[in-house]
Formats: structure tokens, sequence, C-alpha cells
């Protein structure tokens, strides 16, 4: 009897059509630890870190609602010399903040929950995160390391491989911090494209999974947005009302420059049946996916 089919979530997700709009997870705030050495399933969780030092950066993380990854060059690009952490926020209108530092020992990450304690820096150059954790699952090992590879050598110095970073079914996942932008569904072309274009501060609905520092349903309806107006720069629009009936929204998305209109937009949830979401997934779970049911322009 033949061996049944090995499952790839983002194989079966792009068959279903799943939509991708909608499926950033929220957050402002993150935290970087550059880790050389194999990634834990579970990534910083399962560091085997001095409990006290691991303990302070997660109350401090949990303070200010950050997320942690660890992150590596990709490949060829390991670089030596000491590893690297950040913390980086997302600012309002572009007012982004970083703070780097350096660790040898368990002892020197205390200085990320003191970082996450002070402002940090303002700018900073963008960093461009590509989700390669296989043992987190497995098609982000697969889609993810080439897309990494790719956009290396394209832009050595920005680009880092990293942990999970939530919709394995949207791999390879990239994310571009500090402005809190999540693309999937990419391939290496289309990933290049992507990330020049926003680079360039032109960000388009093609591949977009959402901004961070709006909900679900606020992400798909900026998506409708630069689906119907094209593509437009990080902050060209802003939220200006949401209302919420049950499971139903209407949002009010309006253009902050001139010449950009503004767009009302109806959103409904709808939840899938239970279906395998990631590759190592041991049940069936539903996902909740938000339609544009109308969009009007003024």
């Amino acid at each position: 009897m033949a061996a049944p089919a090995r499952f790839f979530c983002a194989e079966a997700a792009r068959r279903r059509g799943d939509p991708i709009a909608g499926t950033a997870p929220y957050g402002s705030v993150w935290i970087l630890i550059e880790y050389r050495a194999g990634w834990p399933t579970n990534g910083f969780d399962g560091l085997a870190l001095e409990p006290e030092v691991k303990a302070r950066v997660y109350s401090a993380a949990q303070v200010v609602r950050a997320r942690i990854l660890l992150i590596r060059r990709h490949g060829r690009l390991r670089q030596d010399g000491p590893p690297r952490w950040a913390v980086l926020r997302y600012g309002t209108d572009g007012d982004h903040r970083q703070k780097w530092g350096t660790w040898q020992s368990d002892q020197d990450l205390a200085q990320v929950a003191d970082a996450l304690e002070a402002p940090g820096d303002h700018g900073g150059t963008p960093l461009v995160l590509v989700c390669a954790h296989g043992l987190h699952d497995t098609c982000c090992a697969v889609r993810g390391r080439p897309m990494a590879r790719a956009l290396s050598d394209r832009w050595p110095q920005l680009v880092w491989e990293c942990t999970h970073v939530g919709g394995d079914r949207f791999a390879p996942n990239v994310v571009v911090l500090p402005d809190g932008v999540y693309y999937g569904g990419l391939d290496v072309s289309s990933a290049v494209a992507v990330v020049e274009d926003h680079l360039a501060d032109r960000i388009s609905a093609d591949h977009l999974r959402g901004y961070t520092d709006l909900i679900p349903p606020q992400q798909a309806a900026l998506s409708a947005v630069l689906h119907h107006a094209g593509s437009s720069g990080r902050h060209d629009y802003a939220i200006e009302e949401t209302v919420r009936d049950n499971d139903r929204w209407r949002i009010r998305v309006t253009g902050r420059l001139a010449g950009l209109s503004s767009f009302e937009v109806e959103i409904r949830a709808r939840r899938t049946p239970p279906l395998q979401l990631t590759c190592r997934g041991l049940s069936a779970s539903s996902a909740v996916y938000y339609e544009v049911t109308s969009l009007h322009v003024g």
C-alpha cells in the first residue's frame, strides 16, 4: 500500500484559496534576539537560558505586549562577533524607535528588559524578516529559506531569517519592521518586487496580510481600499471610524494626502469548517476570515 502523500499547509491553503487579508497579528513592539545555533520548536521559549534572566525578559515583554523572535543571517551571510539583540517599536506617522545591543552571556540579555523600559532611538534602517522556522512548520523552511536567500542576496544588511511569525499556511511570510507590515503567499520573484516596493513606500494589496497596528477587520478594509485605489505609502490612509455589529463591521478609511479619497467599507467575519491549518497540526481547527461585502467612495 502506498504511503499517504505528505501534507503541506501552504499548498493546501493555496488550493483552497484562503483569504490572506486581515491575518497579521496585532502588535507594535518586537524583541529580536540573534541566535545562531538551531532554533527550538517553540523559539525563545525553548532556549536553555538562565531562568531569572528569561523571566525578566518575559515579564518586561508582557507589559508592552512585545513579540519575541529569534533571528539569524541566512547561510553564508552569518556573521562573526557577538550576536545582537534589538527592541523595535512602531510609531504613528513613522516615528519609529530602535535599540540595539550585543550579548555573549545569558546575563547580557537583561539589557533587553532595560531597553523595553526606555524609549529607544529615533529612526534606523528597516528590517526584513523571513520566517524560516522549519521545526515549527515545514512550509516555513521549504518555502522560506529559498526566499531568504534571494532577499539576502539583494539586501544583505536588511534581511534576517526569523522564528515563527504566525500564519504558517501563508508561507513564505515576510515581516517588515518596525513598519509592522506582514506579507504572505509569496515566491522568490514576487518577494523581491514586494520588498522593493515597500522600501520605496509603495504598499499594494497583493500579498498583504495586514498592518500590525490594526485589528483584523481594519486590515481587511484597508486591503480592500488598496485593491480599489492602488498602492500607497504606509501612512497614506487612516482608520477614522470602526463600528461593530456582531460579526459585521463598518469601517471608514480616510486618505491623509491631497487627492486620496475616503471609503466606507463593510466587512463580515466568516468561520471556516475545521481544517488542518499547519503542517504539524494534530487536529483540525477553524479559521476566521474577513469578507468585504461593500465598498463605497466618499
